[in-house]
């Protein structure tokens, strides 16, 4: 497979968190196989006929999911044990990655973004 922008991202990072990161881009791709990868904003970024679906980035002590404020809002619930704002996920390192929530998440952006 050819390497992406996002593989190239990725490969700045310590070799754990580079597996969170191929993780959360692995979820939504089963999602969708025909996702668009590159980077936007300076981070990876995934897309759908040229809409922002789920960015995605490694900070200092977090992984930060970016779905957008309708996102967050929709699934405002299920994000309690997180912190977030208005279209930010941070999801600490120490805190196991809800698979779950990931794939469920790019749905909704996806369902929304072929309505628009």
């Amino acid at each position: 497979m050819m390497e992406n922008k996002i593989d190239n991202f990725i490969k700045n990072y310590a070799e754990d968190v580079q597996l969170l990161l191929r993780k959360v881009r692995e979820i939504a791709l089963r999602v969708d196989p025909d996702l668009e990868q590159t980077i936007s904003y300076g981070i990876p970024t995934l897309k759908k006929n040229g809409k922002n679906i789920f960015h995605f980035a490694a900070q200092k002590a977090h992984l930060g999911i970016y779905p957008g404020s309708e996102a967050i809002a929709h699934f405002d619930e299920r994000l309690k044990d997180y912190q977030t704002s208005k279209g930010t996920i941070q999801i600490p390192y120490i805190q196991p990655l809800d698979y779950q929530l990931i794939e469920d998440l790019v749905r909704y952006n996806l369902e929304r973004a072929a309505k628009s």
